[in-house]
């Protein structure tokens, strides 16, 4: 849980022309192959993010017949993923050979046999199919999250720790100084609300806005102590404390209810965001991408800390590649995981967060160095130190700590309730989705 990051593929090569069946029992890779059908057309699904790695491998790999389909990458904890597959599943057939997912939980439920008997939808990584000198370019702790008892299911495409990105050209004008602490943030907000209205600290209207302030601010929110148990504590003095903070930067209006990636948002705030926490793929998607703030006014600074505490960072995605154990042309499937994991022409070029494969990932950054992009000199170890601070108390289970504060928080936010009276609400919700996925609350 240290850091976050992912693992790719290399090159298998299948012998023969012909369609070859595989061995008996397991196979040679830890689960049973389908029958191989060499040079078979491919299907990839992803979210709209990462087309672009789609189309860098068909320019890269001419050769290799992709078909691409797209989805909402189960993004919020959607659930499309599982449900798209559990069909297919019963109906033995149809499955995608590589699939995107925003969520990090889903590697617990894409390793788990079926109902019906047929092995999981993930192929297992680590037995054969990859090479280990592959793995081992990904940064340490990385394939955790998508590692069950030994065996790695999904390859991690980017980092996703959380930083505070400030906008220097703002901060020079107001005469304000970067925040270091949570505290220090609210009363930010509380000055800049009354001496430039309109300007804003960030947005709640996200459903992964759980990872940047509860993660990150050590809340026992969301926690696995151990196999199939969950517990939630929302009364902690840390979920009580980021609550009023939230609260009053919401009263005050530096903190808004439009989604970072809403034309709204962009309409609006372009030029007004003084500063937010978030995780390293804000550079890309939102600085660089919506909001399109040009080089020389971003800066980064290390994760937001408790006064007196030491700095913790929240993790905020990053997504995974999964394999299908369900594929014909695992030859295709492994020499597209790698390109898109670990490729210059996705990871380095295209890709708007920080890329787990380590080599890509220094260039990524000297790529910004280049551009100028960062107000800071020190951004490289600014970001690379907060990979190693990611708070270890908040945990990956079967189901997204999204969707129950989709379900029960932002609707009462837009209501007009406040983020703390809500909280029993939520840690309800967040027992009642355990016992459903089949965990015991404590």
């Amino acid at each position: 849980m240290t850091v976050v990051a992912a693992a790719a593929a290399g090159l298998l090569v299948l012998s023969g022309c012909a369609p070859t069946a595989s061995g008996g029992g397991e196979g040679r890779y830890g689960f049973t192959e389908a029958e191989q059908v060499p040079d078979s057309e491919i299907t990839v699904w992803v979210d709209a993010s990462r087309e672009p790695a789609v189309t860098a491998f068909q320019e890269a790999y001419p050769d290799i017949p992709v078909k691409l389909e797209t989805y909402d990458g189960n993004a919020g904890g959607s659930g499309s993923f599982q449900s798209k597959i559990t069909l297919m599943d019963q109906a033995g057939e149809g499955w995608p050979d590589v699939v995107f997912s925003t969520q990090q939980n889903d590697a617990i439920w894409a390793s788990k046999q079926t109902l019906n008997g047929e092995q999981g939808f993930a192929a297992p990584l680590n037995k054969g199919f990859l090479d280990q000198d592959f793995l081992d370019g990904f940064a340490p702790g990385s394939l955790d999250y998508a590692t069950i008892d030994g065996t790695v299911y999904g390859l991690r495409n980017d980092l996703a720790q959380t930083v505070f990105f400030y906008n220097q050209t703002l901060l020079d004008q107001f005469g304000y100084e970067v925040p270091t602490t949570w505290e220090e943030y609210g009363a930010l907000g509380d000055k800049l609300a009354a001496e430039h209205p309109g300007y804003i600290l960030g947005s709640m209207g996200d459903s992964f806005m759980t990872y940047v302030y509860y993660g990150g601010s050590e809340s026992p929110v969301f926690q696995s102590p151990e196999t199939a148990v969950f517990h939630s504590d929302t009364s902690d003095a840390n979920a009580e404390g980021i609550s009023k903070i939230i609260d009053g930067m919401l009263a005050n209006g530096t903190l808004v209810q439009d989604s970072f990636f809403s034309a709204e948002f962009a309409a609006k705030y372009a030029d007004k965001l003084v500063g937010v926490p978030g995780p390293v793929w804000y550079t890309g998607a939102i600085f660089q991408g919506g909001l399109a703030t040009p080089a020389g006014q971003i800066g980064v600074a290390p994760p937001l800390s408790w006064e007196g505490g030491d700095v913790a960072a929240g993790n905020v995605g990053g997504g995974q590649w999964y394999a299908s154990s369900h594929s014909k042309n695992l030859d295709a499937v492994k020499t597209f995981l790698e390109f898109v994991t670990s490729a210059d022409e996705f990871q380095v070029e295209a890709s708007s967060g920080y890329p787990a494969y380590t080599p890509a990932a220094e260039k990524w950054l000297d790529k910004q160095a280049e551009a100028a992009y960062f107000v800071n000199d020190d951004f490289k170890t600014v970001m690379s130190d907060a990979a190693a601070q990611v708070w270890d108390g908040w945990n990956v289970t079967s189901w997204s700590p999204e969707t129950a504060w989709a379900k029960v928080v932002i609707p009462g936010i837009a209501a007009g309730e406040t983020v703390e009276s809500l909280l029993p609400a939520w840690q309800e919700e967040l027992e009642n989705e355990a016992t459903v996925n089949g965990y015991t609350v404590k």
